[in-house]
């Protein structure tokens, strides 16, 4: 049963729409790895949340293709009470294979990586770290990373549709980390 749910994660977002390559035969593969300073499945260090600093962990990517020209990252809470939650969009990212951590919650930033983010379901621009209700269990926050063949023409602090609509056709290559948090 182990399998499974890696299978339902790869249909799923295939069946979403924003992983779609160039063309409709197209492979899109997804093997980029991506990583923190938490495993994939642990817990997120409070740090990262609202109960702590509420800055963006550091995300680093590995295997990225030749052809990747841009990275775009989504992270994203499927377990919130009213439906999948959106901490964070940000694309034409450099694929130099890091995000540092704490990207400054701005439209646009050149340091101390070139970003463009868009406004997560807080209505804020940035990164919003995982905050679920106390006593609403165990979330897991998805941030998934994905490889484009281009850059972007998407204005600063767009939604996450509008990102992904964007990223249609473009995506090459992508990768999912997820981590966990609870507040008691």
């Amino acid at each position: 049963m182990r399998w499974l749910a890696p299978l339902l994660v790869v249909l799923l977002a295939l069946s979403g729409g924003c992983i779609s390559s160039k063309d409709s035969g197209g492979d899109v593969r997804m093997d980029l790895e991506v990583g923190s300073i938490f495993h994939d499945g642990d817990t997120i260090p409070v740090e990262f949340t609202c109960d702590g600093e509420n800055v963006n962990p550091p995300i680093f990517i590995g295997h990225i293709d030749p052809d990747v020209k841009s990275l775009v990252i989504i992270m994203d809470d499927p377990d919130a009470p009213g439906g999948t939650f959106t901490h964070w969009i940000a694309w034409n990212i450099p694929p130099l294979g890091e995000i540092p951590k704490g990207v400054p919650p701005q439209p646009e930033v050149d340091a101390p990586v070139h970003v463009v983010q868009g406004r997560n379901d807080f209505g804020r621009i940035g990164y919003g770290g995982p905050c679920p209700p106390r006593g609403h269990g165990v979330h897991h926050y998805h941030f998934k990373v994905y490889g484009l063949d281009t850059t972007l023409n998407l204005k600063p602090g767009s939604s996450r549709k509008e990102l992904e609509r964007a990223m249609e056709g473009h995506v090459i290559q992508w990768g999912e980390l997820v981590g966990l948090y609870e507040r008691k």
